[in-house]
């Protein structure tokens, strides 16, 4: 249930991305608003929705690449959208179990579906912050309630820098989140890109909807996100691509329509704080 001052927070009259990417992946938290939108732009380019479920598929090898291989026992996940299946604390705590995830959004629906993220086993702890991309120090400082972030973390900002409109302030804003935590720590990033006239008739469209927009980047500023980091194979390559599970068909021809890049980098030991 929705209170007063969460209802009167929501707009229903314009499309919102995270019930706009719940629709997609099959959610039901949506509205009319955001199912017309959406299959506006599916009739522009279909493949969008193969976007929206490949970088669902790759949140969950990510986080299970961090906690099986990489020993991550912490994530903060920011721009966490709506509840589906599969959300970074159920990926993490099903092969470890004492993990601990905070998810941060600033959206009321979002908001207000909270509750679905807050579950958890007994050994760990899931948390969620109402909270700002923009403010990374404010975000920080309260996810320390929650994390210990003398010790690694995986940063997780998925489908999330696309809504910061100017390139510069958005590496801005992930360095400044790296720079708050130590070494070992993981940066997770998977966004649209401009790789083919489809997906840019496709942001076009959405951001006409009056919808905050959603820009669509070159893959080579994707990649300048982990300036400074050591990148994990295979690398910045589209998301079908990255570290593929046989359960999910092989990526070969259908990675190539797919117009999201991807890429999870490790902080090393000398990185300069500032």
């Amino acid at each position: 249930m929705l209170d007063d001052s969460l209802r009167e927070r929501i707009d229903t009259s314009k499309p919102h991305s995270a019930r706009f990417w719940n629709y997609f992946v099959g959610g039901k938290d949506n509205y009319e608003v955001d199912r017309e939108i959406g299959d506006q732009i599916k009739s522009i380019f279909p493949g969008l929705v193969d976007v929206a479920v490949t970088s669902r598929r790759f949140l969950g090898r990510a986080v299970r690449y961090l906690a099986v291989e990489q020993g991550m026992r912490q994530f903060l996940d920011i721009g966490t959208g709506l509840p589906t299946a599969d959300n970074t604390h159920e990926v993490a705590q099903r092969v470890a179990p004492d993990s601990r995830i905070v998810y941060v959004d600033n959206d009321p629906i979002v908001l207000a579906h909270a509750g679905a993220l807050l579950t958890s086993t007994p050994e760990g702890r899931t948390a969620y912050l109402d909270a700002d991309l923009y403010d990374p120090e404010a975000v920080l400082e309260a996810a320390a309630g929650t994390l210990d972030l003398s010790r690694p973390v995986g940063l997780m900002i998925l489908n999330t820098l696309g809504h910061v409109a100017d390139y510069e302030q958005a590496r801005e804003l992930v360095r400044r989140l790296m720079a708050g935590l130590p070494a070992g720590s993981h940066l997770v990033i998977s966004d649209s890109t401009a790789t083919s006239e489809g997906m840019i008739a496709a942001s076009e469209a959405y951001n006409a909807s009056g919808a905050v927009p959603y820009y669509v980047r070159e893959v080579a500023e994707i990649a300048g996100f982990f300036d400074g980091l050591e990148p994990a194979e295979p690398g910045v390559v589209r998301v079908p691509e990255w570290r593929p599970e046989p359960s999910e068909g092989p990526a070969g021809e259908d990675a190539a329509g797919v117009d999201a890049y991807c890429g999870v980098g490790r902080k090393p030991q000398d990185t300069p704080t500032r």
